[in-house]
């Protein structure tokens, strides 16, 4: 044999990201970028499914190596929920929906803040999580340096049936004194 059955016995390991309805072209280009392509790599991710919203930028799928990431991408979905339970790691934008549905589910996960929004309180919620160990935070410029420098074995997995916490971050939001 050839080393076929090793070639088919490997690992795949597949990045799903998603910028839900909206536009986030910064962190789809980010994505797209070799930098944060290179450290998924080396992280071992074989593929990469964005889903890209409005956006207008549109990735690579080839980075002219043999031995590089399988990149597609979609515009919509009637449900992300599959590409979610089969991804190894979801890059999100910071979409309270998304980010709860991805907890739920216990999968590793990096939210990427789009700093370009107006009174931008989804980067609250992101931080507050990311400050609890239940994901990671990011920016499109810093995405590489996080994927670099993570350690998916210091999540938590978050406890859905807790709302006190979310409870306590929407007041101290909103300007309610704290209990």
């Amino acid at each position: 044999m050839t080393g076929s059955v090793v070639d088919s016995e490997k690992e795949q390991k597949m990045v799903f990201v998603t910028v839900g309805t909206t536009c986030f072209d910064a962190l789809v280009k980010s994505v797209d970028s070799q930098h944060v392509r290179n450290e998924l790599k080396k992280r071992g991710y074989t593929s990469v499914l964005i889903q890209m919203g409005r956006g207008s930028y549109i990735p690579s799928k080839s980075c002219g190596e043999e031995d590089c990431l399988i990149v597609d991408y979609f515009n919509f979905s009637p449900s992300i929920a599959d590409y979610l339970r089969s991804a190894s790691l979801i890059i999100s934008h910071a979409g309270s929906g998304s980010i709860f549905e991805t907890l739920r589910l216990r999968k590793p996960l990096i939210v990427v803040v789009n700093e370009d929004l107006m009174d931008n309180h989804q980067s609250e919620l992101a931080e507050e999580l990311a400050d609890r160990k239940h994901l990671f935070c990011a920016t499109p410029q810093t995405l590489g340096q996080t994927i670099q420098t993570m350690d998916l074995d210091s999540l938590l997995p978050f406890q859905s049936g807790d709302a006190i916490p979310v409870i306590k971050l929407i007041n101290k939001f909103l300007g309610f004194p704290a209990e």
